[in-house]
């Protein structure tokens, strides 16, 4: 153990010297910073501070562009029309709501899935993709296909458009109240 010690002590001041020059830490006085962790805590997020594993290692990390999803009316009017759906993987901050397969019972074998990706938060029609995927099982095998531009896409697209539309127009009605 011994042996080791003046290499992890050389690591350790080596790891200290390369850090010390990251400027990830800034002098501010003691005067500025707010004594109770709440205040401190609202001014860091006030200035849009924080540190994320993206910002250390160069990403953007807190200068991201998203909305709280509670406030994104696409966000809200996708989850709205899906809430039929059961849903598989819902992940805000990658921009993605995948369904699990579903079936209405009217086509045995037959079931969609339906995958939506955000590309903005903007309310337009470039800012979503709908992909659906139908699956049809006969005799214990079963073919999937990507149905990009079909019906049921424009039409759940247009539908969560419409909502996302609505939604904004109501938060908007409300922020003018206050």
């Amino acid at each position: 153990m011994f042996k080791k010690f003046p290499k992890l002590l050389l690591i350790f001041t080596f790891l200290l010297f390369s850090l010390n020059g990251c400027n990830i830490y800034k002098y501010t006085p003691a005067k500025d910073t707010p004594v109770k962790g709440l205040e401190r805590a609202k001014k860091n997020v006030s200035e849009g501070r924080g540190v994320t594993l993206g910002g250390l290692v160069g990403g953007k990390g807190g200068g991201t562009t998203y909305e709280f999803s509670t406030s994104n009316p696409l966000w809200r009017a996708s989850l709205e029309t899906l809430d039929f759906l059961p849903l598989s993987t819902v992940d805000y901050s990658g921009g993605m709501i995948v369904t699990d397969w579903y079936s209405d019972g009217s086509n045995k074998g037959e079931s969609i899935k339906i995958s939506l990706r955000f590309l903005s938060n903007e309310i337009a029609a470039s800012s979503l993709k709908v992909i659906v995927h139908k699956q049809n099982c006969l005799n214990n095998s079963c073919a999937t296909e990507a149905l990009s531009n079909s019906k049921i896409s424009e039409e759940l697209r247009s539908t969560i458009l419409r909502t996302a539309i609505l939604i904004d127009k109501e938060d908007k009605s409300k922020r003018r109240k206050k």
